[in-house]
């Protein structure tokens, strides 16, 4: 899957990508900064049934995850599908 077809919705707090116009969306929070660092927190990833199995989730959290190295953010994930990239 593209991951230029990914795109980040900064006010809305997530990436999202459209497949047979069907929304597939990673989101976050941001957190206060500790001590001067900001973080984020992944919260949850959703792809709509039909779609699993595709990279989709995969595409969504890789991004999301360079994104906020880019930003310097301190990463956290309360999703568990998060979790697995952050082992």
């Amino acid at each position: 899957m593209p991951a230029n077809r990914i795109e980040h919705h900064p006010q809305r707090h997530c990436f999202t990508v459209h497949t047979d116009g069907k929304e597939s969306i990673l989101q976050y929070r941001l957190l206060v900064a500790d001590a001067g660092n900001p973080g984020v927190d992944f919260t949850r990833t959703y792809v709509p049934e039909q779609l699993r199995g595709q990279g989709i989730a995969e595409a969504l959290v890789r991004r999301g995850l360079s994104w906020a190295k880019a930003q310097n953010l301190q990463i956290q994930a309360s999703c568990w599908y998060v979790q697995k990239f952050l082992r």
